[in-house]
């Protein structure tokens, strides 16, 4: 029998469990490209109006090129067209960022029942959303070429194990079920 050393480092089994009781449960990747498409469609579908004047006005210039009144009217139907949307877009914008403030969701993650939150599961901040997830994002993405190379990136990060985009590692954030 060995008699104990009361200067050895005691000793006993720990065993590391992992944590399965998170307070969220993380986007799935078809819900966020969901809400990638519908925030699309509903900033581009106020514009599809004037962009068929644009074209009347093309159509217009070639089929009546002495007639100025005519195609006056038509440029002055599509510019009108083209503000009409711009004002209805910074609507949305203002929409958008107060669902942003309040709730972490742009429209398309609201109509899909997802939001932005931190790591941690806390409320992520307008200021976090804005700066970090949008605004660098968008910056880094109008670089020549390797803007490009950074969305594709970006965008096939969501198929790892974490389903984060890098503008998720970014601003620290991830996607939750709201």
């Amino acid at each position: 029998m060995s008699t104990p050393n009361n200067y050895a480092p005691p000793q006993s089994v720990v065993a590391d469990i992992p944590s399965t009781d998170t307070p969220y449960e993380k986007a799935t990747r078809l819900s966020r490209l969901g809400a990638v498409i519908v925030d699309g469609l509903i900033f581009t579908i106020p514009f599809i109006p004037s962009y068929v004047a644009a074209i009347s006005v093309m159509a217009h210039t070639r089929m009546n090129r002495y007639n100025y009144v005519a195609v006056w009217s038509a440029m002055a139907s599509a510019g009108i067209l083209f503000y009409v949307a711009v004002l209805i877009n910074l609507v949305l914008i203002v929409i958008t960022t107060v669902l942003v403030y309040r709730n972490a969701q742009t429209i398309g993650k609201k109509l899909l029942g997802i939001k932005v939150a931190r790591t941690d599961g806390s409320r992520a901040s307008l200021a976090r959303i804005f700066w970090l997830r949008y605004l660098l994002n968008s910056l880094i993405t109008a670089v020549p070429f390797f803007g490009t190379f950074y969305f594709l990136i970006d965008s096939l990060m969501i198929f790892g194990e974490q389903r984060r985009c890098c503008h998720d590692y970014i601003a620290d954030t991830i996607v939750i079920r709201a």
